[in-house]
């Protein structure tokens, strides 16, 4: 059976005219593995030339921000494959599972897509990080349309980012998905979301 970790695996992903998709794909292999890269160690592992990234990414922080728009995507489709509201508080509370359980599951990319200053100068970062926020912000205003949505979604938001990186820095058991789950819906009840 091949490990997908290897050099030999990720070359092998890359098809002639899908060289940006093979790149984003290599680099987040190297990232979620605890491997540091450049553009270069990238470009080395996809088995293309050392400037190939360059014809997509002006440098390592461009390549970064490539990965966070994923990441963000990737972590609304969790939320809700079609981009459907929470409609309950129960269905809000699930978000915030979802939340923190992507955070332990890809904690790697959580610390990339939130772990830093937030980034405007890239259109396709605001728009990946906008539309994470409208989902939640429409979601706040359907369940709770007599309260102000900005900060209420900034209270739960608090909690929910706070309660991943507990978890992230050990402070907080992460033993099961059940356990953190449940940590989870209890801090929620605990401020009468239940």
């Amino acid at each position: 059976m091949d490990d997908e970790s290897t050099p030999e695996s990720r070359r092998s992903g890359y098809h002639h005219g899908d060289l940006r998709a093979s790149l984003l794909s290599t680099a987040m292999e190297m990232l979620e593995a605890g491997e540091s890269f450049s553009l270069r160690a990238v470009a080395r592992e996809a088995g293309v030339s050392p400037t190939a990234p360059y014809r997509h990414f002006a440098d390592r922080e461009a390549l970064e921000s490539a990965l966070a728009v994923q990441g963000f995507d990737d972590l609304r489709r969790r939320l809700s494959a079609d981009d459907t509201r929470a409609a309950s508080v129960e269905e809000l509370v699930g978000f915030a599972v979802t939340y923190v359980a992507f955070a332990l599951e890809r904690p790697a990319l959580f610390s990339l897509m939130f772990g830093r200053e937030c980034d405007d100068s890239d259109d396709e970062r605001v728009r990946a990080a906008g539309d994470l926020h409208a989902l939640l912000a429409d979601s706040l205003g359907d369940v709770f349309p007599d309260r102000d949505p900005g900060p209420l979604a900034t209270a739960l938001w608090s909690l929910t980012h706070g309660l991943a990186f507990l978890h992230l820095d050990g402070k907080l058991s992460a033993a099961s998905a059940d356990e953190v789950a449940a940590r989870v819906r209890t801090s929620f009840a605990a401020l009468g979301f239940s």
